[in-house]
Order: structure tokens, then sequence, then C-alpha cells
């Protein structure tokens, strides 16, 4: 190799020598900002991991008090609704549970169709509750405690619904089932409507104290 080959040899390595540096530096400037954006992420990861946990447990709370007091205001010797958010297969899902004397229970399979009915429209207005904005407060429900049994019990879920609708101001539309009687409905109801069907048509009719 002549000298001069040798000096364009030199050149060329010294051009490669100062492409390398020049890469290496700006692949420090990238892992550097790759870090920053990484402890960002992280950072803002655990501040949604501590909301989520903080909304689940007001979710708990506000679900559970309503809930357990709809079953007090029903039952002697009534039922606690426990909620517990767990994680199964990368989703939140929420169980539900009936408590008593420390003991937990299945609602469907271990707890009487009446204490299930109160769960499920409290259930129904704590949802309703929670909404932003709210949905129109008017909810209809069709003979919602069909399975609850007991005079004292029929009544007081009328006057429990009565309070409700007063305290949160919906209006409650059911069909009831008369399980309690008559005079006890329309003391409790702001408006009460029979109906029956004659010549294959349904008549309806304002029932007045």
């Amino acid at each position: 190799m002549n000298l001069q080959s040798f000096r364009t040899s030199l050149e060329q390595k010294k051009g490669q020598k100062t492409e390398i540096e020049s890469n290496i530096k700006q692949s420090k400037l990238l892992i550097r900002e790759k870090q920053r954006d990484l402890r960002r992420h992280e950072q803002a990861r655990e501040i949604i991991r501590e909301v989520g946990l903080k909304t689940q447990q007001q979710l708990e709370f506000h679900i559970s008090e309503i809930t357990s007091l709809a079953m007090e205001a029903v039952f002697d010797n009534p039922y606690k609704l426990i909620v517990e958010f767990v994680q199964r297969r990368n989703k939140t899902e929420c169980d539900l549970f009936f408590e008593r004397f420390g003991n937990q229970i299945d609602p469907i399979s271990s707890s009487g169709g009446g204490a299930v009915d109160v769960a499920a429209f409290a259930l129904r207005i704590a949802s309703w509750s929670m909404q932003s904005p709210k949905s129109r407060n008017t909810i209809v429900l069709d003979e919602p405690f069909k399975h609850l049994r007991g005079k004292s019990e029929n009544e007081r879920v009328l006057q429990m619904i009565k309070e409700i609708s007063l305290k949160l101001g919906i209006q409650i539309i059911m069909i009831g089932d008369e399980k309690v009687s008559k005079d006890t409905i329309l003391s409790i109801a702001d408006k009460v409507f029979e109906t029956e069907i004659k010549q294959g048509k349904t008549l309806i009719k304002e029932i007045n104290d």
C-alpha cells in the first residue's frame, strides 16, 4: 500500500469513528429520554392505581352502605352486603356476598329470595345515584319484591321505597302483587291504580282514599 492509499484509508477510518461517536452520543440521549419516559409512565401508572383503589373503596362503601341500610329497613335480622373488587384474567370484577354473624354466604344459593329482591332494588338505586350526569329520575319496577314474604316486611319495603323516593327525588312506578292491604298501599303511595281486563280490553282506574 502506497502512502496516498494509506492516507485515504486513514481518513475513511476517521470518518467512520466520528460517525460511530455521533451515533453513540445520540443513542445515549435517546436512552436517557426513554428512561425519563419510563419513570413518567411508572409514576402515572401508580397514580392511576391509587385513584382506582380509592374509587373501588368508595364504590364498596357506597354500594354496601345503601344496600345494607335497605336490608335493615325491611328485616328484623338483616344480612349485610359485602362488596369485594378482585382481579381475574387481567380484569377487575366485583363479588357480592351476604354477611350475618361474621359468616359470608352466596346471596343466590344460600339466602331467601326476599333478601335478594331487596338487595337487587337497593343496588339499582345505588347505581342510579352514582351516575354523572344522572339519567331520567324515573324507575319502573315490575313486582320487584315478589319473593318477599311476611306482611310486616312488605309494609316496611313500601315505606322504604317512599323514603328513598322523597330523599333522592326519584319517581318510582311499581306494579305490586298486593301482599299488603289496599289501605296500607293507599296510605304510603302517592297514587294507586287498579287494572283489570274486560272483554279483551285493559281498564285502568285510579283508586282514591
